[in-house]
């Protein structure tokens, strides 16, 4: 495999790492990899900011122009995630919209559909949240139990969605319900797009360790949702699901890796700073890391060179998040060690290192081995889907 990029490609990026150097804010910079997204004023500045590089052109890149993207190779996309992380540049705050929402609504949604949301993705003009878990749904999807009922021309819904990453601030939400309760488990599903100020939906924060409320439960209390919101077709809505969480496994691993890059850089410069640099205990965690991420970032790349080809993130997509887990606990663990006992204090105190961001990233890397598919679903994923395995 050839990792080099080209000469065009190298002119891309040389012109997004100056653009990014002269407008990252600085109330921003450096926060990208233990950053807030549970505060309503954190959240509206990464608005801002998500709206000001779609200005710019560097949102939804790799969409097809006719979506409002560039229609960029999906290399130069990937370049740009790679200067953001140089630049510690914040996340896009809507990434849910934009890596699974819209590739999904570009291949499944109706013309109405594309044109009415796509657009607002992009600029963050609207928000979305995933309405996939719930209590006894996690990782184990199939066995939802929301309920929708069509009613004319529109969906009842009524039940309970967890673990909703940012739906005390999204707009919309993409909704997984069971139109066809005596179907077998992966039938009589469907996919949905509920406007979050639809009367009877509730929404009630869950405190995460981190001391944040970025997690919610959702209610549903017959919730009327029109059936022009159905994306794809009535009850085969887990075909559209598989196509939404495999854009997020696969391109989630680059946006990952804006935040993890960036941990590793200031966990450098913490080395350097607190002159454990000489400690060979410390020198061979900062090298395993190094390595470790290098390792991480190829194995995106091998996700890429499929997509590129014509081919579709696939269940091999599970390695990058598995081993970005270790990654991301290990990094936390380390800088932990380095820092010491100042790595208890937490962001408002003159003693907290980086402002509390090491307390903060502590906590959060806790659940990495949870969010975004738990580590042990995704070994069953490939050992069923990639090795051929019998069923657990």
């Amino acid at each position: 495999m050839d990792f080099d990029f080209t000469e065009k490609e190298e002119a891309f990026r040389k012109d997004v790492r100056a653009w990014l150097e002269a407008n990252v804010p600085d109330d921003l910079r450096g926060k990208a990899f233990a950053s807030s997204r549970a505060d309503v004023d954190e959240v509206r500045r990464l608005r801002a900011w998500q709206k000001t590089m779609w200005e710019a052109g560097y949102v939804g890149m790799s969409w097809p122009k006719e979506f409002g993207g560039r229609g960029a190779p999906l290399t130069e996309q990937i370049i740009l995630f790679q200067e953001m992380a140089r630049a510690e540049s914040p996340q896009f705050v809507n990434r849910g919209g934009l890596s699974m929402l819209g590739p999904t609504l570009m291949k499944y949604g109706t013309p109405a559909q594309q044109t009415r949301h796509l657009q607002k993705v992009l600029t963050a003009d609207e928000l979305w949240c995933q309405g996939f878990s719930e209590p006894n749904a996690g990782s184990d999807l199939a066995n939802l139990q929301t309920r929708g009922v069509l009613d004319g021309e529109h969906f009842v819904i009524n039940g309970q969605k967890v673990w909703t990453s940012m739906a005390h601030v999204a707009d919309w939400c993409f909704l997984l319900v069971r139109t066809n309760p005596d179907a077998p488990r992966h039938k009589g599903i469907s996919f949905l797009l509920v406007d979050m100020k639809t009367p009877g939906i509730t929404i009630r924060p869950l405190r995460q360790l981190t001391g944040e409320a970025e997690f919610n439960e959702v209610f549903f209390d017959n919730v009327r949702v029109a059936r022009d919101n159905l994306v794809g077709t009535l009850h085969e809505g887990w075909a559209v699901a598989i196509t939404t969480l495999a854009y997020e496994r696969d391109l989630l691993t680059f946006i990952r890796h804006i935040a993890l890059r960036n941990a590793l850089h200031r966990f450098v410069r913490l080395v350097k700073e607190r002159r454990r640099g000489g400690d060979p205990l410390v020198r061979q965690k900062v090298a395993a890391l190094w390595i470790g991420e290098q390792a991480l970032q190829m194995n995106a790349y091998r996700s890429l060179t499929k997509i590129l080809r014509g081919g579709e993130p696939g269940p091999e997509g599970s390695t990058s998040k598995l081993f970005w887990s270790q990654l991301d606990s290990d990094l936390a663990l380390a800088a932990t060690e380095v820092i010491g006992p100042y790595a208890q204090i937490a962001e408002g105190s003159e003693w907290a290192p980086d402002d509390g961001q090491w307390e903060f990233y502590e906590l959060l890397a806790r659940a990495s081995g949870i969010r975004a598919g738990t580590t042990e679903i995704l070994k069953n994923i490939l050992g069923e889907r990639v090795l051929g395995l019998p069923k657990d």
